[in-house]
């Protein structure tokens, strides 16, 4: 008798999850229908540019696959030998049995997450076969593999949200000179009436747009004056005057430069810095740097003092789109119950980034960046600083964020439950409670204890 979840009478064993199409059943025997109506599968599918067939499959190392194959004409399903795909997404069972879980952990929400050169890296996980096509093709199998787990568990609960009906926020451009990139018509957004004036950084190939649900939090505008402003050649930001298409990275001087004049052209005084991912680590930076910035604290969320990844050039690619390519890689650091249309928010602005953005940004983020040495300087008195990070990233973990917070005098950290790698877009809502614990006491920390204008 076949269980819940679909294996026949194993309970799940990671003996049945061997024999992937198997321990599937339940899902396999629908996913036909699952995926000639599901609307984001067709979006995907329906386009006479799909030249070229193909045949992707995910197995068990050693067992069956479960196979779909794509062309102009139908998508079509079936299993069998993993011969028979032009590439193949392979994990061990236990590993699959754990992903296909219906409330998946880190980093088994993510198949990219799993791979080798990430820091939740599992054994045995790969592609196996043609690793171009399956570059091309990466979107068609994060919905597939989204898909698989809904014909066994149903469709993922999504945490709610109240939807906002009125915006608050205010964008405007400015002229800056920004070290290594150029002067720059510069895009900036800001709203709030509080005391306490905070500029929030966007992430990498990204632009603020991430922030607007924060930026239109009633507790954040009654706390705080913020900001939010798009590097230069990201989002609304013009490209500076050194940009050459192709040709754009990111570094210490050019990017804590950038924030300094910023900080500068808009007149703050000693505010409070925040930003996720690469963001994260600059917030490092600033915070060594916090004279030369003007700063008075910083939030680094997802940040660490190094970190360290294998580098793909699938997004610097002349055969891999990158706007399909770009998301799907980030996509799988969020925590899968965050409401979809935030979700699809973080999609849409990783695919809207020009060509070589984000590619350049992670010069930075990947190695580029290294405080490891530098990081005991930091004086909290001066400028606190507080670590956020959200327990369903696999990029930036929060144990990697609380090592380097250890190793500040005065440095503070929480891990956030219910977010991952993008918490002020994921779920503004969980998220804006963390942040202002954290500003209260970056607050009290400036203040010896008093709370200032808190």
């Amino acid at each position: 008798m076949p269980s819940a979840n679909g294996t026949n009478g194993t309970n799940g064993s990671a003996h049945a999850w061997t024999q992937l199409p198997s321990a599937m059943g339940k899902s396999v025997k629908g996913l036909q229908k699952l995926l000639d109506n599901d609307p984001q599968w067709q979006a995907f599918v329906n386009t006479n540019a799909v030249i070229e067939p193909v045949t992707m499959g995910v197995a068990s190392k050693g067992g069956d696959a479960i196979l779909v194959h794509v062309d102009q004409k139908q998508t079509k399903t079936s299993t069998g030998s993993q011969d028979k795909a032009d590439f193949t997404l392979i994990a061990n069972g236990e590993q699959w049995e754990k992903f296909f879980d219906a409330d998946p952990k880190a980093p088994y929400q993510s198949f990219v997450g799993l791979q080798p050169g990430h820091e939740h890296q599992a054994r045995g996980v790969g592609i196996q076969g043609n690793q171009t096509k399956f570059a091309q093709n990466c979107h068609l199998t994060t919905r597939l593999l989204e898909l698989l787990r809904e014909g066994l568990h149903g469709p993922m609960p999504q945490d709610s949200q109240t939807e906002p009906t009125e915006d608050k926020i205010v964008g405007r451009y400015k002229y800056v000179d920004c070290p290594v990139w150029g002067r720059t018509k510069l895009f900036y957004e800001t709203t709030g009436n509080g005391p306490i004036p905070i500029v929030f950084l966007h992430t990498a190939g990204s632009d603020s747009r991430q922030y607007h649900g924060v930026l239109n939090d009633e507790r954040m505008i009654e706390k705080c004056t913020m900001y939010a402003f798009d590097l230069p050649a990201h989002g609304r930001s013009f490209p500076g005057s050194n940009y050459i298409p192709g040709n754009h990275t990111n570094n210490e001087e050019a990017y804590v430069g950038t924030i300094a004049a910023v900080v500068q052209a808009l007149g703050l005084e000693k505010p409070i810095i925040c930003g996720a991912s690469m963001a994260g680590q600059v917030c490092v930076a600033v915070a060594i740097r916090a004279a030369e910035v003007g700063a008075g604290g910083t939030i680094p969320m997802q940040g660490c003092d190094f970190l360290t990844m294998d580098r793909t050039f699938n997004d610097k690619s002349p055969v891999v789109n990158q706007s399909l390519w770009n998301p799907d890689w980030i996509y799988g650091m969020m925590n899968p119950h965050a409401p979809y249309i935030n979700r699809q928010l973080i999609w849409h602005m990783y695919s809207a980034q020009a060509y070589g953005i984000f590619h350049g940004d992670l010069d930075f983020y990947f190695g580029g960046f290294d405080a490891r040495d530098r990081v005991s300087d930091i004086d909290t008195d001066v400028c606190p600083i507080h670590f956020l990070t959200g327990v369903y990233d696999w990029s930036t973990t929060p144990e990697m964020s609380k090592a380097t917070a250890d190793k500040i005098k005065g440095g503070k950290f929480t891990a956030m439950e219910g977010l991952g790698h993008f918490p002020a877009t994921e779920n503004p809502g969980t998220f804006v409670p963390y942040l202002l614990e954290a500003i209260k006491g970056i607050e009290g920390q400036r203040n010896g204890g008093q709370g200032g204008r808190w």
